[in-house]
C-alpha cells in the first residue's frame, strides 16, 4: 500500500511532491526523512512530536502548522502514552509561541482514501483564519476535507 493516497492531492505541486516521495518509498512526516526535507522546515521539536508549518497550507489560513509524532502511526489512539501526553505540552507552547487566542485543531484517523488525508502518517493541523487582517469581502473560510470517497 502507497503511503500517499494521490486522489485528496489538493494542487498539482502537492500531487508531483506526493508522487516522488512515494517513488523513492518514503514517507514525509518520519524524523529522518523530515530533517533532509528542503522545503519542510523544523520549527522545533520534543522527544515525540516535530512542529513544522504545512507545505501546502489551506487557503485562508493566517497560520497553518503540522504537529507530528515521531512515530509512525495513522491513528491517534494508537500513540504511546508518552506521545499523546507530550501532544498537550506542544500545542500548549505553539498556543504560547504565536500568541493565539483562537486556533482551530484538525486530524483525520485511519485509512486517507477516507478521512481526505493524503499521507498516511498522522499529524494534526493547527489553523488560524486570516481574522481581522482580511476585510470582509475578501475574506476566505479555512476549509478542511475530513471525508472522502475511493470511488472517484
Amino acid at each position: 500500500m502507497s503511503l500517499y493516497y494521490f486522489g485528496n492531492a489538493r494542487t498539482a505541486e502537492q500531487a508531483a511532491e506526493m508522487r516522488r516521495l512515494d517513488g523513492l518509498g518514503i514517507c514525509l512526516f518520519c524524523p529522518d526523512v523530515i530533517r533532509r526535507h528542503e522545503k519542510q522546515k523544523i520549527l522545533w521539536e520534543t522527544e515525540e512530536w516535530i512542529v513544522t508549518p504545512n507545505e501546502f497550507p489551506y487557503a485562508g489560513a493566517r497560520l497553518h502548522l503540522l504537529l507530528i509524532p515521531k512515530r509512525h502511526v495513522t491513528d491517534f489512539v494508537d500513540l504511546c502514552a508518552e506521545a499523546r501526553d507530550d501532544f498537550w505540552e506542544v500545542l500548549a507552547s505553539v498556543k504560547r509561541e504565536y500568541a493565539l487566542d483562537h486556533y482551530g485543531l484538525g486530524v483525520r484517523n485511519g485509512d486517507c482514501r477516507y478521512t481526505g488525508g493524503t499521507i498516511r502518517h498522522l499529524h494534526v493541523h493547527v489553523l488560524v483564519g486570516e481574522g481581522e487582517e482580511s476585510p470582509a469581502d475578501e475574506f476566505t473560510p479555512i476549509r478542511m476535507k475530513l471525508s472522502s470517497s475511493p470511488h472517484r
